[in-house]
C-alpha cells in the first residue's frame, strides 16, 4: 500500500482571535464556518484555513514569514481596493511572475499572505 498525502487545511497563528476573523470575514466575505477562542476555522471551497490562538494553550511560536499561505484570486485590481479599505499593508509589491501576477500583505495579526491571480 502506497502512502498517500493530501493538503487541505493550514493554519496560521492570531494574537487576536476576534480580531483576525473579523479581517478574515471582511478579506473572503465569508462568515467564519467554526468560530472557538482557540482555533477557528473558514471553509474555502472544501479547503480548512484556521486560525490559531497559540497563546491560549501556552504554545510558543517564533512569528516569521516562512510559511505563506498562497491565496489565488481572479481579479487583482478588486483584491487591492479591499486592501486598501482593512487598510492592509503591501509587504511585495504587484509582481509578475512567470504567468502570474503576485503580491504579499500582512494581515491584522502580522501574519505575511501572499495573493496571486493569473494572467490570461
Amino acid at each position: 500500500m502506497e502512502l498517500n498525502f493530501t493538503l487541505n487545511s493550514l493554519y496560521i497563528c492570531v494574537k487576536d482571535m476576534n480580531r483576525a476573523i473579523d479581517f478574515y470575514e471582511k478579506l473572503l466575505e465569508q462568515s467564519v464556518e467554526k468560530r472557538d477562542e482557540v482555533f477557528s476555522i473558514f471553509n474555502i471551497n472544501g479547503f480548512r484555513f484556521c486560525l490559531f490562538n497559540n497563546s491560549k494553550v501556552q504554545e510558543r511560536v517564533n512569528w516569521g514569514d516562512n510559511c505563506l499561505p498562497s491565496f489565488e484570486v481572479n481579479n487583482m485590481d478588486k483584491l487591492i481596493e479591499r486592501l486598501k479599505a482593512l487598510n492592509a499593508k503591501i509587504v511585495f509589491p504587484l509582481t509578475k511572475i512567470n504567468d502570474n501576477l503576485v503580491l504579499e500583505f500582512t494581515d491584522t495579526e502580522g501574519n505575511d499572505i501572499e495573493v496571486y491571480c493569473r494572467i490570461l
